[in-house]
């Protein structure tokens, strides 16, 4: 009787437990044989073991692109990160204002941009904003006597371009969990505060920050994750087939997509999706920690 009772909850949640293996473990396990093997286009039925040359060549290899694009994904995420968590705090401070009117339709329309389709709003800026002959940021060089500039021909401004784009599209999010966050904290704290004398400064850090930590902490983990593995706004402005940019930049999702599909090196690729679903499952453990601490 109780090896039944045991058994019981196993045996209704088989069925989710086989979906589960069917979509996300064996991918998983079938790509990490794959970044074993030499599959390419070359050797599609007839690849071979090649142990972990794969992965050496990723992390151990200068030239192979790997560390460079990995290197631009850490600087990618932590740029857009700072920015984000800061201009989102300080809008949502502006939003929350008592004396600030109209502030319901401000929060609606700041949401736009969040709730507009990624593809169309990739595409809306990359011909509207950086294209060169029609662009709106062109036409405005052009009216204060500059000359025209290529946003996404190099890397540095590529990548800068990507990284406004990225700040329109998520912003929004943040600054709602912001605004949330805010209308959480008791007044009262604020009122005791100006008694004592702290300006807006102190408010800010004894009072605000603490106060909103752990209920947007969750959503600064999950944004980071968002970011980390962010592939269309790189692909789409700078390296879409048919309309490539100039600009070489490569973040680690978008190497491991050209190593699958454009150089169909099936096994490096693979390797290079094992690699960052690790880097993933070490930030996770650390960020799960920083919350149980939190809480």
């Amino acid at each position: 009787m109780k090896n039944r009772q045991k058994l019981r909850p196993w045996i209704y949640s088989l069925p989710a437990l086989t979906l589960v293996g069917l979509i996300v473990v064996f991918p998983i396990l079938y790509t990490g044989y794959i970044s074993l093997t030499n599959m390419n286009l070359y050797h599609w039925d007839n690849y071979e073991l090649i142990g972990l040359d794969n992965f050496g060549r990723a992390l151990l290899k200068v030239d192979s692109g790997f560390l460079k694009a990995l290197l631009t994904t850490v600087l990618w995420t932590v740029f857009n990160m700072v920015i984000q968590v800061v201009l989102a705090f300080f809008i949502a401070l502006g939003l929350n204002v008592r004396e600030m009117k109209l502030a319901r339709v401000y929060k609606t329309l700041l949401m736009f941009p969040w709730a507009m389709p990624a593809y169309v709003s990739i595409l809306l800026w990359r011909v509207g904003m950086f294209n060169t002959e029609f662009g709106f940021l062109n036409k405005i060089l052009l009216s204060l006597g500059l000359g025209k500039m290529n946003f996404l021909s190099e890397n540095i401004p590529a990548f800068l371009s990507c990284m406004v784009l990225n700040l329109w599209m998520a912003l929004p999010f943040m600054i709602m969990m912001m605004d949330g966050a805010l209308q959480s904290v008791d007044r009262s704290y604020y009122e005791s505060a100006r008694l004592d004398g702290a300006g807006f400064w102190k408010q800010c850090r004894y009072i605000t920050v603490p106060a909103i930590r752990p209920i947007l902490l969750p959503s600064v983990i999950m944004t980071t994750f968002t970011t980390f593995k962010q592939f269309d706004i790189v692909y789409l402005l700078t390296m879409q087939k048919g309309s490539l940019s100039g600009a070489t930049l490569q973040t680690i999702i978008t190497y491991a997509h050209q190593n699958a599909f454009v150089s169909n090196n099936y096994g490096l690729s693979s390797a290079v999706s094992i690699v960052i679903f690790g880097f993933i499952i070490v930030f996770s453990l650390f960020t799960n920690r920083g919350v149980k601490e939190e809480a």
